[in-house]
């Protein structure tokens, strides 16, 4: 068993239980699942980079992404609908608890001047969307062989009913959130 996963189960959860005052386990927040997500404006000149990006999530996640397309025409950014835009992964189960703990053990301290990750970026239903800037972070990726520095998003996805319960569980699991 994953070792944050071990963590929630035998302190998080319990204190969880104290903190929200709730009568059963299953009331508790959980994590359902972690998306994380690169949009690619420039594929729509490069079709060379989506097959990039999508080799550098295959190897920070472990999983194959699905490549997403735009929906709608949006002529201010010469976009037709249908063309690939972006590449994305969900993650769940014990890929999901795996990717979190190096997330928040490897990956965000090797951040350039980390000082914490903002605790503003919940979107009012226990969500949590973290942006990050480059892809090189993640051990996996190999320096020389990267032809750009893409960022991405990672949304993790709770049963939390509001910000706070989500807050609190990320912290609980040792998310390092920003002081102030």
């Amino acid at each position: 068993m994953n070792k944050m996963k071990e963590q929630y189960q035998k302190e998080v959860v319990p204190a969880l239980i104290k903190a929200l005052n709730v009568d059963t386990v299953m009331q508790v927040p959980q994590i359902k699942k972690v998306v994380v997500n690169i949009g690619l404006g420039e594929a729509l000149d490069n079709p060379k980079a989506l097959d990039a990006a999508v080799a550098d999530l295959t190897q920070i996640t472990g999983q194959k992404p699905v490549i997403t397309k735009a929906r709608k025409s949006i002529a201010n950014f010469k976009l037709r609908e249908g063309r690939t835009i972006g590449a994305k992964v969900t993650l769940r189960g014990e890929k999901m608890w795996a990717f979190l703990d190096r997330l928040m053990n490897i990956v965000l301290p090797r951040v350039r001047d980390f000082r914490g990750v903002s605790q503003d970026a919940f979107d009012g239903r226990g969500n949590y969307t973290l942006g990050l800037r480059e892809q090189l972070i993640f051990p996996e990726i190999e320096y020389d062989k990267i032809d750009k520095v893409r960022g991405m998003e990672i949304t993790i996805v709770t049963s939390a009913s509001s910000d706070d319960q989500a807050a609190m569980l990320l912290q609980l699991l040792g998310m390092p959130f920003r002081k102030g």
